[in-house]
Formats: structure tokens, C-alpha cells, sequence
């Protein structure tokens, strides 16, 4: 990399420079996942007990994070997707596309299509035969098309909120890759103009959208389909492996100026909406502005906890680890946890008051979380993970 000696110039005795370019781990990012899918747990649970007519606090900013939190989701992907990219390119000399989509199917599809079945077969006829408390909002007849297309989202602008609402951006995610790995492959040498564009582009039909150009259908697709916000984790990708020992000195990644970002970044996560301050209002409520704002502090925070790591938040070791590396189970089994626990203990909860009845609510609700997202990761995902990681290892030999 130029600029950065290398290890056999470092000087003797000292510790070889970081090679941006050959980072095969980021340390922390499995804790910020952690935490990211705990938000959307929350948002999920205040909306279900409002619904259920149970004391809940859905009107706090700290609890309606669900959408801003998924936002993290599509930054941090954007980031690490782009960077295994860019990596595996320089390391063998392409980018084997083919191999690329297999890899997603490994990771992801076996956890979404068991979400589909559950969903779409299994529970359906749970509540018909149970006779639970539950109504179903569609038929499988009438969105199967949709899911397995990777397109569930439709399913929720059609027939509002349902128990696998959360596979939205699991749909997105998949659409954007679809298109982000060939195209990457044959104009990777122009990739920062390539992602400033989708930036640009994806803005500019927000602002549409905003202005009611294109009706409801346009406006909730480009609200649901945040394809700036991986844009923008690519583009930071980009700059940590073009420009890695650059920003480990640069000013922004003073730990004085991580620890300001970051309190900006958590004071909007624990209030936002409940903040009347006009100048506030303006940062965070501008159409467009505000939500590229908000990615660009979630990039700020990746680089400076993975990459740079001399700020003031530390997540490396083994339990963020390992909450983090079950994240993808905790945020798809979740809501189908939340509608047990208001199943089973919606009077025990009701009884509990509005302190207590949290309280139990969420040991509950997270501690089963933890546990079928761990079980599931073993048993199920890790399998098909195995197999991902030997595709992977073959790919750099």
C-alpha cells in the first residue's frame, strides 16, 4: 500500500503497521450487531404489547429504533460486503461472482426459507388448530410469490404488519447483491464513482417520494429499499482499503472527536422523535439529509470501533462475540418469541404493572431469543456456515 511500509521495513522492535488491504477480522462489529438487533427486539415488543392493550413506552424515541437500526444492518453489510470484495480481488486477481451468490445462498437462505415455512405453513395452521388468538393477515396462497422472490416487503405495503415482517430487509439485501457483485466486477476501477452515484440517484427518488411523485407503491419501496445506506458502507470499505493508514491518523478519528460523534449518535437513538429542539429537529427531521446524516455516523462508528479502534466503545471480546454472532437469529426468530410471550403471559404481564411487567417481559422475550437463536445457529446455520467457510478458503488458495 502506498504510504505504509511495509513489515519487512518496519523498524526492529516495533509492531508491523495494520495492511488495510488483508483484514480478515473486525473486531467489535459482532457486539454493534448485537446491540442493533436488540433495538429492533425492543421496537417490536412496545408495538405487540400496545397492540395487546399492555402498558408499553412505544412513545420513547429508545424504543421505536427498529427501522433505524436495520439502517445499521445495510451499512455495516454495505461495509464488509464491498471490503471482501475488494480484498478477494486483489488477493486472486478476480472476482469470482458465481462463487460470490453461492456464499450468500449458504449464509442466508436456510434461516429465511425455515422463517417462510414457519410463517407461511406452521403457524397458519397453529392458530387454526390451537385456536389461538391470532389472525392471520394473509394467506400463504396469496404472498408465497413474494417471499420467495425475496420480496416480502410487498407482502407488508399490501396487507400491513404480520410476524414476518422483519424478512423485509432480508429481501433488500439479497435484490441489492443481486446486482452489486457483477457490477462491481466489471467496474470495480470506477467503484467510488459507481457508489456516489447510487447515493445520488437513491436521494434523489427519496426526494421524489417525499414530494408525493409516484405514489404510495414508489414511496414506500424507495423508503424500503435503502440502497444508499450499503452504498455508503461500500464507499467506507473502499476508503479503509485504499486509504486505511490515512484515516487511522486523520482528525475525524481522534478519540475526542469519536467520543462527540458517538454521544450525538446514541442522544439520537435514546430520544429523536422526542426532542422539540428546533435546531435539533432540523439535523435529524430534514427529508433525506437527516437519514444520510444518521448512515454516515453508523459508518463513522464501524471504522472507528473496527478499524481505527481508539475511540472510547470496545466491544472485542468473546460475549459480544458471540451474542453477535447469533444477531441474524435474534432478529429473525424474535417477533415469533414476542407473540408466545403475549400468548402465555399477557395477564401475568398486565398483573406486573408497567415497571415490572417490562421487566419480565424482556427476560423473557431475550433470554428465549438468545436461546432458539443459539440452538439454531448450531444446529441449523452452522452446517451450511461450514460449508460457506471451505468455499471461502478455496477461493484464496
Amino acid at each position: 500500500m502506498a504510504g505504509t511500509p511495509s513489515p519487512a521495513q518496519a523498524p526492529q522492535g516495533q509492531p508491523r503497521p495494520m495492511d488495510h488491504r488483508s483484514i480478515s477480522y473486525f473486531p467489535g462489529l459482532n457486539g454493534l450487531r448485537f446491540l442493533a438487533a436488540l433495538l429492533v427486539v425492543m421496537h417490536h415488543s412496545e408495538t405487540i404489547l400496545r397492540k395487546y392493550g399492555l402498558p408499553h413506552w412505544d412513545a420513547l424515541g429508545l424504543f421505536r429504533n427498529g427501522g433505524t437500526a436495520v439502517t445499521f444492518f445495510f451499512v455495516l453489510s454495505g461495509f464488509l460486503i464491498t471490503y471482501i470484495l475488494l480484498r478477494e480481488d486483489r488477493e486472486t486477481g478476480h472476482v469470482h461472482v458465481g462463487r460470490f451468490y453461492l456464499k450468500r445462498v449458504l449464509r442466508i437462505w436456510p434461516l429465511y426459507f425455515l422463517l417462510v415455512l414457519i410463517g407461511l405453513v406452521l403457524l397458519p395452521l397453529a392458530v387454526k388448530y390451537l385456536h389461538l388468538p391470532y389472525q392471520m393477515p394473509y394467506t400463504a396462497g396469496q404472498v408465497w410469490y413474494w417471499f420467495i422472490f425475496f420480496l416480502p416487503g410487498i407482502a407488508t405495503f399490501k396487507f400491513g404488519h404480520h410476524l414476518l415482517e422483519p424478512l423485509w430487509s432480508i429481501g433488500v439485501e439479497e435484490v441489492y447483491y443481486l446486482g452489486w457483485a457483477p457490477l462491481f466486477k466489471a467496474l470495480r476501477k470506477h467503484l467510488p464513482l459507481v457508489m456516489l452515484a447510487v447515493v445520488g440517484i437513491k436521494s434523489l427518488m427519496a426526494l421524489l417520494a417525499h414530494w408525493q411523485v409516484g405514489g404510495p407503491l414508489f414511496a414506500y419501496l424507495v423508503t424500503t429499499f435503502q440502497f444508499e445506506a450499503m452504498a455508503i458502507g461500500g464507499l467506507g470499505a473502499w476508503l479503509v482499503f485504499t486509504r486505511g493508514h490515512v484515516l487511522a491518523r486523520h482528525w475525524l478519528f481522534r478519540r475526542p472527536v469519536q467520543a462527540a460523534m458517538l454521544l450525538v449518535l446514541v442522544a439520537f437513538l435514546i430520544f429523536h422523535g422526542n426532542v422539540q429542539f428546533a435546531p435539533w429537529r432540523a439535523v435529524f427531521e430534514t427529508p433525506v439529509l437527516a437519514s444520510l446524516l444518521v448512515q454516515l455516523l453508523f459508518l463513522h462508528l464501524i471504522i472507528g470501533v473496527a478499524v481505527v479502534r481508539t475511540g472510547p466503545l470496545r466491544l472485542d471480546n468473546t460475549v459480544w462475540d458471540y451474542l453477535g454472532g447469533i444477531s441474524y437469529g435474534i432478529y429473525m426468530y424474535h417477533m415469533l418469541l414476542v407473540f408466545a410471550s403475549m400468548l402465555l403471559l399477557k395477564h401475568v404481564l398486565a398483573a406486573a404493572g408497567p415497571v415490572g411487567g417490562h421487566l419480565l417481559h424482556y427476560a423473557v422475550v431475550v433470554s428465549a431469543t438468545i436461546g432458539v437463536s443459539a440452538l439454531s445457529k448450531r444446529y441449523f446455520e452452522d452446517p451450511f456456515l461450514r460449508l460457506k467457510n471451505r468455499l471461502g478458503n478455496a477461493a484464496l488458495r
